[in-house]
């Protein structure tokens, strides 16, 4: 699996190419979508570009994303502030506005209520953890596992997840996103790639845009392939 991740928390001053708005997200999606890319994570913004679970705002955005790439799977963040379980039940009626699946950080005091409630109007759960954590007894819904990793402890926290037998996506960040890729694509897990994991390329250079960094990583990706 190859997950492009277009433009998490990130400001429109940290890159001139970061895709806030749904026209600008579906516009990446369709290109990386053209590169292979079989699952996009975004983070929808409101109308003065902060992040947002609010049902109306997330409907757009999803549905415009959707009518680019209507085969892809959708992603989204659960990391904002204000009242979440509330906010992500207001999703049950949005239909096509309606996420596959969203991201729970295991280190939020709330991730097992927010995991239920994301159950509770049908949209999967990516658990996200970044050290070894003990995984017993989850929650329905939980479908995948992302390990948010350094090349350092990518492996002691792989050996907590393995065990669950779960799909594994397993990605770094800023200067860790390209070791960590390699490392991910070599044991053949999940890896994703985007503007919100590095806005530079394996050489240090900046990348011109999601799609330039998604090409670097399918490069990388066959190169670690088994012959």
């Amino acid at each position: 699996m190859l997950q492009a991740c277009l433009n998490g928390s990130r400001t429109a001053e940290e890159h001139p190419a970061l895709p806030l708005s749904p026209e600008r997200l579906a516009e990446d999606a369709a290109d990386v979508a053209a590169l292979g890319v079989t699952s996009v994570h975004i983070h929808p913004r409101d109308v003065i570009g902060a992040p947002t679970l609010v049902g109306s705002e997330v409907a757009t955005t999803i549905a415009t994303v959707r009518a680019a790439v209507p085969g892809i799977e959708i992603s989204v963040s659960t990391a904002v502030p204000g009242n979440r379980t509330a906010l992500i039940g207001s999703w049950a009626p949005l239909a096509a506005g309606r996420p596959d699946i969203a991201s729970v950080h295991v280190a939020d005091p709330a991730w097992r209520d927010l995991a239920q409630a994301l159950h509770r109007v049908n949209v999967q759960v990516e658990l996200v953890l970044a050290a070894p954590t003990d995984l017993t007894d989850l929650p329905p819904g939980v479908s995948r596992v992302t390990v948010a990793a350094t090349r350092e402890n990518a492996e002691s926290v792989l050996a907590a997840v393995e065990p669950l037998g779960l799909p594994v996506l397993l990605h770094g960040k800023d200067a860790e996103a390209w070791p960590v890729f390699t490392y991910a694509a070599r044991l053949e897990h999940g890896v994703r790639m985007g503007l919100e994991d590095t806005l530079r390329r394996p050489d240090g250079q900046l990348a011109k845009n999601n799609v330039e960094l998604v090409a670097y990583a399918k490069r990388n990706q066959r190169s670690k392939a088994p012959r």
